[in-house]
């Protein structure tokens, strides 16, 4: 099937416009996490790895809250599209229930991991000083979740910019709270570690305040959110969200619990490797907000598309997602390329972490294209309601394939952090082809009908 150059460059247009605020919301959440790993990163090494240490394991309930709260967007967008409003009140109220008991739970699951951090052998000096930033990391998921569902919600609506301004808010504030809490500035204490803890807590808490408060006073909003925000589920509507949301967090589980376990296997090789890898990563991750704002933008564009029977418009609209993806990683990958030391030192100065961070960001710029195009596929095939397969897919290649062959690369053919960097690289690969390959036999003529 043959499509006008016209026609592609219009829906690229409509997709921008959508996913503008999505990228920059999401640059804005991770410019949080950025400020914590820098101003941390003043503090020593120590105190880097810990928070990486921390995080890294935050991260797996983290990714299963966002993928819970995608089930969100993919039942609005529907709605919107079909002109439901019922079931998209629905969504917002039940991923509301969903997101916030996966954030208690995180909480719960924090302190029961405490008495066995040792076990994932990190450095003794790293395990001496997480327990406390752990635990605050924990319950900042709680306000953290409960925004996904709603930020996804109104982006589903296509009202991105009230929540993306929020959003930036919140990042400055926790900036500000950092700098006050981290070094002791402005009368406050100085708290170091546990300081940049309670600044996310703080700034998370106020963001999902704002964001329900905007709900309920927006005119536009006021037929598509909860009249009652809290009261008894409708249990069909929460299983069938769970039926949704589900596969999709298990999707980005397998990638983010693969990280997760190449950060334990870096973390076996030294404090050092482990801060290098957590500055790599963070500039990686940051990069990662852009295809993830498309990724995005497509579901709640392709499940308009269903909602509404324009199959005909679907193709395009998943050209327009790849081709953006593609040229924004042109652009970043270079930038990694050609600046790979000077953006390693804006993070630490450390000669030994500052090298291999440099090289991480090389194999950084390698990925940055397949982890694009998988998460634009996954999130136009997200639109289709189509998870169950995809996250078949994530499990096979990232479990199956990148971690025991960067084990292979990092110990017995010695390349260390950079070995296990390119085994991910390689499922990222896998994944981005396999992904590709369904959403364009989805979306052929008569393939949706």
């Amino acid at each position: 099937m043959n499509f006008p150059v016209s026609r592609i460059l219009d829906e690229s247009r409509t997709t921008l416009r959508l996913a503008a605020p999505l990228i920059i919301g999401q640059l804005g959440q991770m410019l949080i996490g950025l400020s914590d790993t820098m101003m941390l990163g003043w503090l020593g090494v120590t105190e880097l790895a810990a928070s990486s240490f921390a995080n890294t394991i935050i991260y797996l309930p983290m990714m299963f809250g966002i993928g819970m709260s995608m089930a969100v967007s993919i039942r609005v967008s529907f709605a919107r599209g079909a002109n439901e409003p019922a079931t998209a009140r629905a969504a917002l109220r039940h991923g509301l229930y969903i997101t916030l008991a996966l954030g208690v739970l995180t909480v719960a699951l924090a302190f029961a991991l405490l008495p066995f951090l040792g076990l994932f052998k990190q450095d003794p000096k790293v395990i001496a000083v997480v327990p406390n930033f752990f635990v605050l990391i924990a319950v900042s998921m709680i306000p953290a979740m409960a925004s996904m569902a709603v930020k996804n919600h109104a982006d589903a609506m296509n009202r991105p910019w009230p929540v993306f301004w929020i959003s930036i808010g919140a990042v400055f504030l926790d900036i500000l709270l950092n700098w006050m809490f981290i070094f002791g500035h402005w009368g406050a204490p100085r708290l170091g570690l546990e300081g940049a803890a309670l600044s996310t807590i703080f700034s998370r808490t106020l963001s999902l305040g704002c964001m329900i408060w905007w709900c309920v006073r927006d005119p536009g909003m006021k037929e598509w959110v909860p009249i009652r925000w809290f009261r008894a589920p409708d249990w069909p509507a929460l299983k069938d969200l769970l039926r949704t949301g589900f596969p999709a967090s298990m999707q980005l589980l397998a990638e983010v619990s693969a990280f997760v376990a190449a950060s334990l296997i870096i973390g076996n090789m030294g404090q050092a490797a482990m801060a290098s890898h957590q500055v790599a990563i963070t500039c990686a991750a940051t990069i990662f907000m852009v295809p993830l704002g498309v990724s995005m933008a497509l579901t709640v564009r392709m499940g308009e598309a269903l909602g509404a029977k324009t199959y005909d418009t679907m193709r395009p609209i998943v050209l327009s997602g790849w081709g953006m993806g593609i040229i924004f990683t042109v652009l970043s990958a270079t930038s990694f390329i050609v600046f790979d030391r000077e953006i390693a030192r804006a993070f630490i100065e450390d000669p030994s972490v500052l090298d291999v961070a440099a090289k991480l960001l090389i194999v950084a710029a390698a990925f940055q294209f397949c982890d694009a195009l998988q998460i634009i596929s996954a999130g136009a095939l997200r639109g289709l309601d189509d998870v169950h397969t995809p996250a078949w897919i994530a499990f096979w290649a990232y479990w199956v394939v990148s971690i025991p062959l960067g084990w292979v690369f990092a110990y017995p053919l010695q390349m260390g952090v950079t070995g296990m960097w390119w085994g991910i690289t390689v499922g990222l690969t896998m994944t981005a082809v396999l992904l590709g390959r369904r959403i364009w036999q989805k979306t052929a003529a008569g393939a949706i009908h």
